[in-house]
C-alpha cells in the first residue's frame, strides 16, 4: 500500500553529486511549474479543496505551499551565493497553509511558481562547482550545500505532485 504522505520515500541522496545529477535536478525544478497545472488541470472547487490525504492539506494547500517553500529557497539560494554561510529564518509551514492567502484560486500560485521557477532556474543552470560547494546554516539541520539543496527541492516539487497524482487516481477523477 502507497505511503499517503510519502508516496515517493523521504528525499534521501548518498551518491556523488555529477553534474549530470545537478542537472538533471534543475531539469525537474524547471519542470515544476508545468507538471503541477497538468497536475491539478480542470479540478473543480470541491476537489481542489480535498485533503490529499486523512488529516492532510487540501489540494489548494498544497498549490499554495509549494509557492510559499520555493519562494524560500530561492531567497536562501541567493543568500548563500551572496553571504558567507548564512544562517537561516525557518517559517512554520502548517501556519502559512491556513493564512488567508491560502484560500485564493490556485492560479495565483501557479502563475507565481512559473515566475519563481524561471528565475530560480537561471541561477541555478549558472552555479559554477565554487558556487555548488556553498552552503547555508539550517538551524535545525546544519550546513546545507546548495549541491544537495537541488536536489531536495527537485523531490519536494515531485512530492508534492506525486501527493496530487494519487489522490486523483484514487477518486478516479
Amino acid at each position: 500500500m502507497m505511503n499517503l504522505q510519502y508516496p515517493l520515500g523521504m528525499f534521501s541522496y548518498e551518491g556523488a553529486l555529477t553534474q549530470n545529477v545537478i542537472h538533471t535536478w534543475i531539469d525537474e525544478i524547471e519542470a515544476l511549474p508545468r507538471v503541477l497545472r497538468e497536475a491539478v488541470n480542470d479540478l473543480t472547487d470541491v476537489q481542489l479543496n480535498t485533503p490529499y490525504r486523512p488529516g492532510g492539506w487540501t489540494v489548494r494547500q498544497v498549490v499554495h505551499h509549494l509557492a510559499d517553500s520555493h519562494m524560500n529557497a530561492y531567497i536562501r539560494f541567493k543568500l548563500a551565493l551572496t553571504e558567507e554561510a548564512p544562517t537561516i529564518k525557518l517559517y512554520d509551514e502548517a501556519k502559512w497553509a491556513v493564512l488567508p492567502d491560502a484560500e485564493l484560486p490556485i492560479d495565483v500560485s501557479l502563475s507565481l511558481l512559473a515566475t519563481l521557477h524561471l528565475r530560480w532556474t537561471t541561477v541555478l543552470r549558472n552555479l559554477t562547482e565554487e558556487d555548488l560547494h556553498k552552503s547555508f546554516i539550517h538551524p535545525e539541520n546544519g550546513p546545507v550545500s546548495l549541491a544537495k539543496n537541488i536536489g531536495l527541492y527537485a523531490w519536494h516539487g515531485n512530492h508534492h505532485v506525486a501527493h496530487i497524482q494519487a489522490l486523483r487516481k484514487r477518486q478516479k477523477w
